[in-house]
């Protein structure tokens, strides 16, 4: 595979420069425009793999850009002000919207993301069989199918889960996938919406731990103009983007009890009614939602309600952790060496016998997204075509962090991972997630993720 070329449609230069600061580190190809017109004076667009523009340009809205980009993939920045035009955007054709001020690692998986599934047709011959181990007559196979958008494995539980993927897709029936960070479930929740019969309509992804606790009633319903402060406008909600199609709620256990509330007579009714509003308006839609909590202990804590808990889990599909999938580990170990080979256009390079070791014996916390970044930070950092144990950094992280620990290190030779937990620590009790978030200069989204990757706990809730 070429080189993937990236095109930057961005008016304000500061963003633009960091965004190709950050995908050149990644060995990318990135060439940038101010506005639409710019871009088709100065390049052929569909020279690219992938064009990421601003929703607002001068002149014409990049959304433009989709339809004369022909059949590139079009990656929509927009703010959280303007989500409803970016979900628009979605629906004439773009790849995926992203939130402004964006999260660094979040742009990256977005991109990631993209491009393999722009290059999965072109990869599916030399890499997606003989990564599955399977005979060439066995295309039909789940583990096989394209439209699983590249997840790796044939260990019985991951033939289980494709089984079952298969008879609940073309259904309507509420979906609660249930599955460790890291695992894959917005991928599970991406097959089960391309295989229903809903699959021409949007399907509207929302991470409920993203979304400031203040916004998510608004985000997700809607709001009449004046029914808060700054709602100078009315506005058409995520739900109702969805409206013909899917909706993908990750981490609903982030939910607060009131949007959990309305969220049940969406299910119940089939109807929603925006903030503010005393008219309610039907839609159809079909929910999909994950999460790595135990919503029914939740539900116990009186922290979840009981009867949204039964609504949901209709059908429960668990995705189990990467420790539990047997040799799928190392297939999709050579799997993700191969694609990280490609996107920084190195050499095919391959696992020496005790880097599979050490592969095979780790725990594996972080799951599938741990191990991808192990491996991509191997390719990077090796100064040869075999990758060793020492380059994938696991078990000396392991040492590293256990000396640490019984070290009692001063405040001073703190990692930034131990400043982090420790400043979380004495803190949550004073201060919202928002407010934590803000203070460590991070996206509550990733202040959620390094919760979760470093195993702290959120403050208990009081009931309400």
């Amino acid at each position: 595979m070429s080189q993937a070329h990236i095109l930057i449609v961005e008016d304000e230069g500061i963003i633009r420069a960091s965004l190709r600061r950050l995908l050149k580190r990644q060995g990318l190809s990135v060439s940038e425009a101010g506005s639409v017109h710019e871009a088709e004076r100065n390049f052929n667009l569909q020279d690219f793999s992938l064009i990421i523009s601003d929703l607002r340009l001068p002149g014409e809205p990049g959304s433009e850009l989709i339809a004369r980009a022909q059949g590139v993939p079009v990656l929509i920045m927009t703010s959280y002000a303007s989500l409803n035009s970016a979900v628009s955007a979605m629906k004439k054709g773009a790849v995926d919207y992203i939130a402004k001020p964006f999260d660094h690692e979040e742009m990256l998986r977005r991109v990631r993301e993209v491009l393999a599934e722009s290059e999965a047709p072109r990869r599916a011959q030399r890499v997606q069989k003989p990564d599955l181990g399977e005979p060439e007559d066995s295309a039909s196979s789940p583990s096989s199918d394209s439209r699983f958008r590249g997840i790796i494995g044939d260990s019985p539980a991951m033939l289980q889960l494709f089984q079952r993927v298969q008879k609940v897709a073309p259904t309507d029936a509420t979906v609660l996938i249930q599955g460790e960070s890291g695992t894959g479930k917005e991928l599970i929740a991406k097959a089960l919406h391309e295989r229903s019969k809903r699959a021409t309509g949007p399907m509207i992804s929302v991470n409920c731990a993203a979304i400031p606790e203040s916004l998510i009633e608004s985000e997700l319903f809607g709001h009449e103009k004046g029914s808060f402060t700054g709602a100078s406008a009315a506005r058409a909600g995520l739900i109702e983007a969805a409206n013909g199609g899917t909706l993908f709620l990750d981490e609903i256990g982030e939910l607060n009890l009131e949007a959990q509330a309305r969220l049940l007579r969406v299910l119940q009714e089939g109807e929603i009614r925006r903030v503010g509003s005393v008219q309610s308006q039907k839609v159809d839609i079909r929910l999909i939602a994950a999460t790595h909590r135990n919503l029914h202990q939740l539900s116990l804590e009186s922290r979840f309600r009981e009867d949204l808990y039964y609504r949901l889990k209709v059908v429960e599909l668990r995705i189990p952790p990467l420790r539990e999938r047997g040799t799928d580990i190392l297939t999709l170990a050579e799997w993700l060496l191969k694609r990280a080979c490609d996107k920084m256009n190195k050499p095919l390079y391959s696992l020496s016998p005790d880097a599979m070791a050490t592969i095979n014996q780790h725990s594996w916390p972080g799951n599938v997204r741990e191990l991808e970044h192990a491996i991509e930070r191997a390719v990077i950092l090796s100064e040869d075509t075999i990758i060793t144990p020492e380059y994938l950094d696991i078990e000396t992280k392991v040492r590293h962090l256990a000396f640490k620990a019984e070290s009692n290190v001063p405040q001073g030779g703190l990692t930034l991972e131990d400043y982090f937990q420790r400043f979380v620590l004495e803190h949550q009790d004073q201060m919202t997630e928002t407010e934590l978030a803000q203070k460590l200069g991070i996206s509550r989204k990733t202040l959620w993720e390094r919760r979760q990757r470093l195993g702290i706990p959120r403050k208990k809730a009081s009931p309400v």
